[in-house]
């Protein structure tokens, strides 16, 4: 990292590669970094937790410089991103934003969650963001609300205080 910036973030979601609340947080994201990967679930993953694919193959698909698409879920997002995708780990991964809160037990099974729980797992500082919606406020408010980078740069200041040397 040099000045405030990161080298390098990874982010993903739940609710798939074309979802609004992905497009928000990679604006945010490259306000942070000089490098963005994204790497999300082809269609909405919505619930799966940390569940990993076992039972099919995982197909990538390039949707850009440092974007793709897998056939997976959340877990398998972060996993082929980590091992296969990228050249040098990243500093910080951002899971969402999510269309809805993730709140009380609810994040047990939030495939959002289980992206950052993922990244965790992996030794990546990682955080998981949700939106909460009303009748008054539908999705499309994601692209209007305003996330602050300084906010995440403080997050991953203070994860990597509680690392181990």
């Amino acid at each position: 990292m040099h000045g405030a910036r990161l080298e390098r973030i990874l982010i993903t979601n739940d609710d798939g590669i074309d979802a609004p609340g992905l497009e928000a947080l990679e604006a945010v994201a490259r306000e942070l970094a000089d490098e963005v990967w994204v790497v999300a679930p082809d269609h909405d993953q919505s619930g799966i937790s940390t569940a990993i694919s076992i039972h099919h193959p995982l197909r990538v698909t390039a949707r850009g410089a440092r974007r793709f698409s897998v056939s997976g879920t959340p877990a398998d997002c972060v996993a082929v991103a980590l091992r296969q995708l990228m050249d040098a780990p990243p500093q910080l991964l951002l899971s969402g934003i999510n269309k809805g809160a993730n709140l009380g037990v609810e994040t047990l099974f939030s495939g959002t969650v289980g992206a950052a729980m993922t990244g965790l797992l992996m030794g990546i500082p990682s955080i998981a963001l949700s939106q909460f919606f009303t009748r008054q406020t539908p999705c499309a408010g994601t692209r209007r609300v305003r996330w602050h980078p300084a906010l995440f740069v403080s997050c991953w200041a203070k994860a990597g205080s509680n690392r181990p040397a």
